[in-house]
């Protein structure tokens, strides 16, 4: 572990450490402004938390704070992705739950709106966004997330549908315990928060781009330069129009690649034409950056 630290670039380790404050503001924001607002349960271990948290005073009549729950209840999750994930995602995960932590009890509770719709969908917002900016930057929020990510690797399941099919426990636990208007709202802001996630992350969004070109050796190399993807390569094609030679390379990318693959294109071979075709559903081995 010292030694990673020691290799890992001061201004690498900044940018984690404020993309972590970034996503525990937003969080907070969510679950103090608006989930509390609104009697709204949190995707994930975050909301079971709040459940915890909810039951303590009526059951030992103390109240436990959220974020104390929150640390305990992410400890085992941490070990599972020390050994199933890795250790660097493992130690930058638990500096985001720390923090997150942190701001749910340093930040005051402030009722914005009395309306549950509208705290389940800006909450639900506010959370997904965060889950998604933390996800796309190799760290994570914690708790199911360490689950969540084990299994999409095998899978191939997006992060947003996985965690809602994980988190129907929490609305029906909700409904069971404080009414089922708060597990109806609750479900809303968890579906929303995991559509945002989706739509933020993504790095978890595949694209199938094929590429009609004359200077087939040039974008091969800019590519496997710039990007680690396998190439498929179709020779001696031939356009319809001047009946010139080409060729056509098939290769597949994530949507987070795509404008470095836009700007590989435009350097090799600016007169080419590329077809993109979205949400590609992979069979195989498809390479992923280590988290």
């Amino acid at each position: 572990m010292i030694r990673w630290f020691q290799e890992v670039p001061w201004s690498k380790y900044a940018t984690r450490i404020s993309t972590s404050v970034v996503y525990a503001i937003t969080a907070a924001v969510a679950v103090n402004f608006f989930y509390d607002s609104g009697d709204i349960y949190s995707s994930g271990v975050t909301g079971i938390a709040q459940i915890i948290s909810k039951l303590s005073e009526k059951i030992i009549g103390v109240n436990v704070p959220l974020s104390i729950v929150l640390l305990l209840l992410n400890v085992p999750l941490f070990i599972l992705g020390w050994f199933k994930i890795s250790p660097k995602f493992t130690i930058y995960t638990g500096m985001t739950v720390g923090f997150t932590s942190l701001f749910m009890q340093i930040m005051p509770s402030q009722v914005l709106s009395t309306d549950p719709t509208i705290n389940a969908i800006f909450g639900g917002v506010l959370m997904g966004a965060a889950s998604g900016y933390i996800l796309k930057s190799n760290s994570s929020s914690g708790g199911l997330d360490f689950i969540t990510i084990s299994i999409r690797r095998k899978t191939g399941k997006t992060i947003g549908s996985l965690s809602i099919i994980f988190n129907s426990f929490i609305m029906i636990v909700a409904g069971i315990l404080f009414g089922w208007q708060s597990a109806l709202y609750s479900a809303l802001a968890i579906f929303i928060s995991g559509k945002v996630t989706d739509a933020v992350y993504t790095k978890q969004k595949k694209i199938q781009v094929m590429i009609i070109t004359s200077k087939a050796d040039d974008v091969i190399h800019a590519i496997h330069k710039k990007l680690r993807r396998g190439i498929t390569i179709i020779s001696e094609v031939e356009g319809a129009f001047h009946h010139d030679q080409k060729k056509v390379l098939i290769t597949v990318v994530t949507r987070y690649e795509l404008p470095m693959l836009k700007q590989i294109m435009h350097e090799s071979d600016p007169k080419s034409f590329v077809s993109i075709s979205d949400n590609v559903q992979i069979l195989g081995r498809f390479y992923e950056e280590d988290l």
